[in-house]
């Protein structure tokens, strides 16, 4: 099952992951920080029947051009903090029994901006700080369940670009090529905690 905010741009992955041989792809469009579509998504798990995986990628800034703290409006910290902790703490709480049935693995995507201090980033770094510590907070209350708060790197994406606003971030990686070190977090299953994806080993094939 996936989701993401862009109904279009979900469908067209839903529809690419068909084609590559996985039909059964459910696409649920929306805001996580929706208690509705949370709750939707829910319903789904439940009608699929099992949860082996969640992934909490779901992110905003917040602004763009991002405002030192001066400037920082209360709503706009708000909303950053309902995105990037609110609704991740409340999937995985909603989502907590499925996932100790299937003795299951909780992603959290994470930044370096949540131990390193950028300035214009205190939004969005004091949240996915805030997230670090409930991924392991969780893992210490949960530990039939993997914790993972993950450090993909920069990459090349909208909210990155957002970030920087009439700056070339083409140097960037782009997110597909953190993907094999995910795939293998997931493989190798190693404890709970946060690390970064460009730690995790990936076999290269030689052929």
């Amino acid at each position: 099952m996936i989701d993401a905010r862009g109904t279009e741009a979900l469908h067209r992955v839903r529809d690419e992951l068909a084609a590559a041989g996985a039909p059964d792809v459910v696409a649920l469009a929306g805001d996580v920080t929706d208690a509705g579509h949370r709750d939707d998504l829910v319903a789904a798990v439940a009608w699929l029947g099992r949860l082996d995986l969640l992934v909490n990628n779901a992110s905003t800034l917040g602004a763009s051009p991002q405002p030192r703290l001066e400037a920082l409006d209360a709503d706009v910290l708000r909303r950053v903090l309902e995105t990037n902790v609110v609704a991740p703490h409340e999937l995985a709480r909603q989502l907590l029994a499925r996932l100790t049935t299937a003795r299951g693995v909780v992603v959290d995507v994470s930044s370096d901006a949540a131990s390193e201090h950028y300035e214009g980033w205190g939004a969005y770094g004091a949240s996915k700080a805030a997230l670090d510590h409930l991924t392991g907070t969780w893992a210490a209350e949960h530990p039939e369940i993997l914790w993972y708060a993950v450090d993909p790197g920069d990459m090349r994406t909208v909210m990155h670009q957002d970030a920087f606003p009439g700056e070339d971030i083409g140097d960037r990686p782009t997110p597909e090529t953190v993907v094999p070190s995910l795939l293998a977090l997931l493989e190798r299953r190693p404890p709970s905690g946060r690390l970064r994806a460009s730690d995790v080993p990936v076999e290269v094939d030689a052929r």
